[in-house]
This record gives structure tokens, C-alpha cells and sequence, in this order.
């Protein structure tokens, strides 16, 4: 009596799902698909950051400094409800998009342009903050933009 050899495994199917897959929950660029979930991560971090940042400005005018004249000068105090609304605002978002709600990826490019519009006029007050968040913010629209949950084979 001979025994057969068990047969190999079989390849995985083209619709599991993997990093860089083209199933369900592949996205056709893998960074892109890093990229969101850290997005995601970020998005919660600057939010609360913001936050504290605009109670910061509101509790006390004296964090910042104050300088000549500015085109886009607001009082602080509003400055500060500025960044305390879009913080909430991009920490909902950034949780929107752990959940994996659809809207999320809608709501978060919406939220992190108002947060870039909001760091580019916050620039002569927190110069080098403002510029570490508007490159995060242009690596968090870059990571929505070009995820794909799901590509067509």
C-alpha cells in the first residue's frame, strides 16, 4: 500500500484580504492604507492639541505674543474658539475614520483643509507648530485621497 503525498495549499484567493489587494479590504497602495490609519491617529492628536491650544488663547491672552499689524488679525480670544471648534471638529473626524465610516474619509478632507486655512493665518503667532501642522495635514489629505477600499480586478 503506498500513501499519497498530502497536496500542497492552495494560493490564497485574489479577493482575501490583503495589504495591497485588490478584495474588500485591500487598498491599492499600501502606504496609502498605513498612511490613513496614522492619518487617523494624527487627526485625533492635532485635534486635542487644538483644543488645548484654544483654551490656551482664550484663558489667557498673554500665551501668545502680540505684534504689529497682521491682514488677518482677529483677537486671540477668537482665535482660540477657532481652534477649540475645528480641534472637536478634526478629533470626530480622525475617530470617524478608525470606525471605518464612510463619511469619514468625506468629513476628514473637509475638516483638515479648514485645519490647514486655520495653521496658514495661526502662522505669525506659533510659526514653527503651524508648519509641522500644515505638512501633516497635507500627509493626512494624501492618505484620504488615495486609499481605495476596494479596486475593481
Amino acid at each position: 500500500m503506498t500513501s499519497a503525498a498530502p497536496p500542497p495549499p492552495a494560493p490564497p484567493a485574489p479577493d482575501d484580504r490583503m495589504p495591497g489587494g485588490s478584495g474588500p479590504g485591500g487598498s491599492g497602495d499600501p502606504l496609502a492604507a498605513g498612511g490613513l490609519a496614522l492619518g487617523g491617529i494624527l487627526m485625533v492628536v492635532y485635534g486635542l492639541f487644538a483644543v488645548l491650544q484654544g483654551i490656551a488663547a482664550i484663558a489667557g491672552d498673554e500665551v501668545y505674543t502680540s505684534f504689529g499689524q497682521y491682514s488677518f488679525e482677529f483677537d486671540l480670544t477668537a482665535w482660540g474658539w477657532i481652534h477649540v471648534i475645528v480641534g472637536a471638529l478634526v478629533v470626530a473626524a480622525g475617530l470617524g475614520l478608525f470606525a471605518g465610516a464612510a463619511w469619514a474619509r468625506v468629513v476628514s478632507a473637509v475638516v483638515v483643509g479648514l485645519a490647514l486655512i486655520a495653521n496658514f493665518l495661526w502662522l505669525p503667532y506659533q510659526p514653527f507648530w503651524s508648519i509641522i501642522m500644515i505638512v501633516t495635514g497635507l500627509f493626512v489629505l494624501w492618505s484620504v485621497f488615495n486609499y481605495r477600499p476596494s479596486r475593481p480586478v
